[in-house]
């Protein structure tokens, strides 16, 4: 049997590369007939990177650029030329990752998305035409506020300070927005993410992303009207172009996705951003259809499967792709939280969980290598049994 290879990282554990490697070793011991291909993926957070240069190759430009809290930390652009074209590809956790930050450090209300800015900045001095910024596993929510004082679109003290530096925010701080747009007008510029939420609401990224960064029920709201009051500001600003369908303005924070990275994707969207999904991005770089093709079985993962991943996740994107060409796809995570009866409405063929107990987390998490290996082997006795050598 053919078998095709295809996680995303066990987020705090290991990347995709690793997590297929070890998918691939239990398998192989399971069952050693078969013919194994690795294709790690990504939805665009921790990892974006690796992942599309294992992919299609490219040269990286290494810099130094600030993290969420100002300090100094490593960070690259991928450059990927075809023809005439140059692709920067960027992933904005390496400047604003949650991974970044100690625990005690999470601040969501005093993060930035600086950082990020200058990776855009790097791209632009590289002489990209097409600058794709891979958005997930951030630790901040300012709406992308410090991309754009990155970029020098205006006061970078009242831009650059979180989310909840925004409150008192002025026109005359963005004076320089219209300019940052003129410079990026000859760029595709590309928000990569399968995120669907808003800036603003009760499902926008300060509600929905906020708790998982540090923020408390009140910061949470604290940041929801600062980013309210930053989008009122943008607005007199830079007026909402009109819808030529409806006639209304078309306002980029209620754009699916604009509260993505917490809400670099309305930023990105504000300088002429479109949004495609990070894992089709991914799969494209694989020339995905072409492996579900000659493949018979379709394993993906991730550290945990859940409610959120059957909507919004490299696995699901993943089955969905396997579903059209009638190829059977298979989940490996570290844990496994929906039913299945709700994975098989959604198309997986199966999800099996490394840590099949609460008590195991604790010897995954501790070997996150050999333990999911180990799965894989299981797994690979299942689906996969050794041929009849008596026919």
């Amino acid at each position: 049997m053919r078998v095709l290879i295809c996680p995303e990282s066990f987020t705090g554990t290991l990347t995709a590369v690793q997590a297929a490697e070890a998918m691939a070793a239990g398998w192989q011991r399971g069952a050693p007939h078969d013919s194994l291909t690795l294709a790690p993926l990504s939805a665009g957070g921790s990892g974006f990177l690796h992942v599309l240069e294992t992919a299609q190759g490219g040269v990286t430009v290494a810099t130094t650029v600030s993290d969420p809290l100002g300090r100094s930390v490593p960070a690259s652009v991928l450059l990927v030329d075809e023809g005439p074209s140059r692709t920067a590809y960027i992933e904005s956790a390496q400047a604003a990752g949650l991974h970044l930050l100690a625990a005690d450090e999470r601040r969501p209300l005093l993060t930035s998305s600086y950082g990020v800015g200058q990776l855009i900045d790097v791209a632009l001095a590289e002489g990209a035409d097409r600058i794709i910024v891979g958005l997930g596993a951030t630790a901040t929510n300012d709406g992308g506020a410090g991309l754009l004082g990155a970029l020098c679109a205006g006061d970078q003290s009242a831009l650059c300070g979180g989310g909840g530096g925004l409150a008192d925010l002025r026109a005359e701080s963005l004076a320089g927005l219209a300019a940052v747009v003129d410079r990026l007008a000859r760029v595709e510029l590309v928000a990569a993410t399968d995120e669907s939420l808003p800036l603003l609401g009760l499902k926008g990224t300060s509600a929905v992303e906020a708790p998982r960064k540090g923020a408390d029920p009140v910061q949470a709201q604290t940041l929801e009207g600062c980013l309210g009051h930053f989008t009122d500001v943008v607005a007199k600003v830079r007026p909402p172009r009109l819808d030529l369908l409806t006639g209304l303005p078309r306002r980029p924070e209620r754009e699916p996705g604009a509260g993505a990275g917490g809400g670099m994707g309305y930023a990105l969207f504000l300088l002429g951003a479109t949004r495609d999904s990070a894992v089709e991005i991914v799969q494209r770089a694989w020339d995905f259809d072409g492996l579900l093709h000659s493949h018979d079985l379709i394993i993906t993962g991730e550290g945990r499967f859940d409610r959120e991943s059957l909507r919004e996740s490299v696995a699901a994107g993943t089955v969905r792709a396997a579903a059209r060409l009638g190829r059977p796809a298979v989940v490996l995570a570290g844990q496994v939280q929906v039913g299945r009866r709700e994975t098989m409405a959604a198309g997986v063929a199966g999800a099996y969980a490394v840590a099949e107990r609460p008590v195991d987390v604790a010897s995954a998490m501790a070997d996150p290598v050999g333990t999911l290996a180990t799965r894989a082997e299981r797994l690979a006795r299942t689906w996969s049994p050794p041929p009849d050598r008596g026919r």
